[in-house]
């Protein structure tokens, strides 16, 4: 098994290979990890079924305790890939509370932060009949 990540790494069948690629990674590739579904308003909108999260999206959590929970995403920790929401707190043993922890799979993007020109042409890449400006 190879040492170093590597960028033509293909797939495998075996779940350390798979755990190695995702730990190993560089943080441009990490960024792709941490994407969400999108809602069934803005798949149609711009043709994506799923898009990488950016500080600013408006999320639903869909699965855990939090469930149905709706929030702005304060913070994306690409390291960890866990995404921090706004609001969505727990206690600590010591009385303290701290954001929640989630994972990008068990959220819903429910309103895109358009600021980014880049992001803009990003959505526009996969459609040519969708409008980002509506």
């Amino acid at each position: 098994m190879r040492k170093e990540w590597s960028s033509k790494w293909i797939r495998s069948k075996q779940p350390r290979k798979q755990r190695k690629y995702r730990y190993n990674a560089p943080l441009h590739i990490r960024r792709k990890f941490v994407s969400a579904h999108l809602s069934p308003e803005l798949r149609e909108r711009f043709g994506k079924r799923s898009f990488p999260l950016r500080k600013g999206d408006e999320v639903k959590v869909m699965r855990g305790e939090f469930r149905g929970f709706k929030g702005v995403v304060e913070k994306v920790n690409l390291r960890d890939l866990k995404i921090y929401i706004e609001d969505l707190k727990v206690k600590k043993a010591d009385g303290s509370e701290v954001l929640k922890p989630l994972r990008s799979s068990n959220l819903m993007i429910v309103k895109l932060n358009l600021d980014d020109k880049k992001r803009l042409e990003a959505l526009e890449r996969g459609t040519k009949t969708a409008s980002v400006k509506e």
